[in-house]
């Protein structure tokens, strides 16, 4: 029941917010268990109906900082703008805001409908409940986050109400699986602590070599009960090439959702 489209529901939200805008130590144990796991799959090289064959690891001989990564040419702002924006507000953005928010729906809307979960569930021995589905949904929420990042204030704007589509959603479905407004709180509550952890780990994970990437998806994805390291792998893969095709897509996913809403 829990993964059940949700489009009439979240798209109202979208509908009235945009209305209104118009109107006005342990973590180097993980990492070194993760990193001989997939180097014993590596040396196993035993075929199987779940993955292909070992890939490559990729090991980064140095981890680069923030600094060193490509960044999006920042747009010049005035001072009145850096006034409203370091006291909580939006300046003017390029695009308009009620058009960022229709395509922050539609971008989330591709992380829920367009993933085949129960792949997912199979492939990871994760349970069907609503925490497993959480689980994969930020994660290609977190994808989306790394590829609009790369588009200046209007990307983070955008970034913005990708998560607060996902936090809706979250809500409207555990209404529809009955669970009460307390436990509800509790359950939000712990999902958002989750989230966040999430982010931060495989923001390190992605910077760094694949030992790293794949400890911050057994703490989070496999909730550290991962007993077979062909998955890792494969869950490793899988998050390079999808943040590789998008980071090396030339084309300006913001702008085309903007003309397209």
């Amino acid at each position: 029941m829990y993964r059940r489209p949700l489009q009439f529901a979240a798209r109202s939200v979208a509908h009235v917010s945009a209305c209104r805008a118009a109107s006005a130590g342990g973590k180097a144990l993980d990492q070194e268990a993760c990193f001989r796991a997939l180097a014993a799959c590596q040396q196993a090289g035993v075929s199987s109906p779940l993955v292909t064959p070992c890939r490559t690891l990729h090991v980064a001989t140095q981890l680069r900082n923030v600094k060193e990564t490509r960044q999006h040419t920042e747009e010049e702002v005035g001072a009145f703008t850096k006034l409203i924006e370091a006291m909580g507000f939006t300046g003017p953005l390029k695009y308009n805001k009620w058009k960022i928010k229709i395509a922050a729906l539609r971008m989330y809307t591709c992380c829920v409908e367009r993933i085949n979960y129960d792949e997912f569930f199979e492939k990871c021995t994760l349970p069907d409940t609503l925490n497993s589905w959480f689980l994969v949904a930020q994660l290609h929420v977190w994808m989306c986050l790394v590829r609009m990042r790369q588009e200046g204030r209007e990307g983070k704007y955008m970034c913005r109400y990708i998560v607060h589509s996902m936090w809706e959603d979250v809500e409207q479905r555990s209404k529809i699986m009955g669970i009460d407004a307390i436990h509800r709180k509790e359950a939000m509550k712990a999902m958002t602590e989750t989230f966040y952890a999430a982010i931060f780990g495989y923001d390190e994970g992605i910077l760094s070599d694949d030992c790293v990437l794949a400890a911050a998806l057994w703490r989070n994805l496999f909730n550290r009960q991962c007993e077979d390291p062909r998955q890792l792998e494969l869950m490793v893969e899988y998050i390079r090439k999808q943040v590789c095709f998008c980071l090396s897509n030339t084309c300006t996913l913001l702008h085309l959702n903007c003309v397209m809403s």
